[in-house]
């Protein structure tokens, strides 16, 4: 089973994805290759190219992230208790990436006990996904490509400049169309709430601290627009097009929850996985400052084993 995005935002994303937006006149693979796409072999795709939009920045206009700095989690003074942040564990060996910088960069190709890791962060939709990025053995490097696809953050890789889409881990253009990246468990939750499980971990830092105004939100009060941001399929029935959903993948398939009824209930369990919602845990896209941002809490997802036994 693979868990990822708890406390992923939107709710349109989940039905979003089998939509179709609308044909903007940037749209065409002749046009791309003009600036600067040559290696995309957009022969290969399994949408329609009206379904990409341009989201402003060009080619690697968000700069991923390609030679991550650490410091050790002790050493961290400047984030607050409940600034959201990517805790990731793997083989005992845990490390955490504070939104406050992937709000600016997306991406991060990293490799943590041994294993190539891309951790991504849409703002446009909260779906914060670590992926292993080794492929049929090879080693993938991870870019934003600039464009969306139902307002999600399409990647691209170095390798053969193939089009992948955040949400799924799908290549959805070029030479690894039909690929799929494997999902990694990963938690989106406070500072203090990764620390307190993980007081060895290591903790994300600029490289350089002056290159972005790490900790503001350049999409102020975004989560409580009235719909998403260059998203032009169908509005969902029943829920707000904006609410949060956990999103839950096991066995190829996804399951959604709306974390306002979570966070009623507190705990629910369905297909064997547990979903408990604690606070601690501030909106990246609320207030200017990131830390204080409103309480949206967090998610975590556990799976019952065959002995009952809930088990990461």
């Amino acid at each position: 089973m693979s868990l990822s995005g708890a406390n992923t935002l939107l709710a349109w994303i989940i039905a979003g994805l089998l939509l179709t937006a609308v044909q903007p006149a940037q749209a065409n693979p002749k046009r791309w290759k003009y600036e600067g796409w040559t290696k995309t072999d957009f022969s290969k795709t399994k949408i329609q190219y009206r379904e990409i939009l341009s989201g402003g920045p060009p080619k690697d206009g968000i700069p991923s992230i390609d030679k991550p700095v650490f410091k050790p989690i002790g050493e961290i003074t400047n984030i607050a208790d409940n600034a959201p942040v990517i805790g990731l564990t793997i083989n005992g060996a845990a490390r955490a990436y504070p939104l406050s910088i992937l709000m600016w960069h997306e991406i991060v190709n990293d490799t943590l006990a041994g294993v190539p890791v891309t951790v991504t962060y849409c703002p446009l939709c909260n779906a914060a996904i670590v992926f292993n990025r080794k492929v049929d053995g090879r080693v993938l490097d991870f870019g934003t490509t600039g464009k969306l696809r139902n307002s999600d953050l399409v990647m691209y890789d170095r390798q053969t400049e193939s089009w992948w889409q955040q949400f799924t881990g799908e290549a959805i253009v070029g030479s690894y169309l039909g690929t799929e990246l494997e999902i990694l468990p990963s938690r989106l939750e406070g500072f203090a709430q990764f620390k307190q499980r993980n007081p060895n971990a290591e903790v994300l830092i600029p490289n350089n601290p002056g290159m972005r105004n790490y900790g503001r939100n350049p999409y102020v009060r975004y989560d409580s627009a009235a719909r998403p941001f260059l998203y032009r399929g169908s509005m969902p029935d029943g829920i707000s097009p904006m609410a949060r959903v956990v999103v839950v993948r096991k066995a190829g398939a996804a399951h959604a929850v709306s974390m306002q009824l979570l966070r009623d209930k507190k705990e629910m369990e369905f297909h064997n996985v547990m979903l408990k919602w604690q606070p601690g845990q501030a909106s990246a896209l609320d207030t200017p400052e990131i830390a204080k941002g409103r309480e949206v809490g967090t998610i975590t997802a556990q799976q019952r084993n065959t002995a009952g036994k809930l088990v990461d």
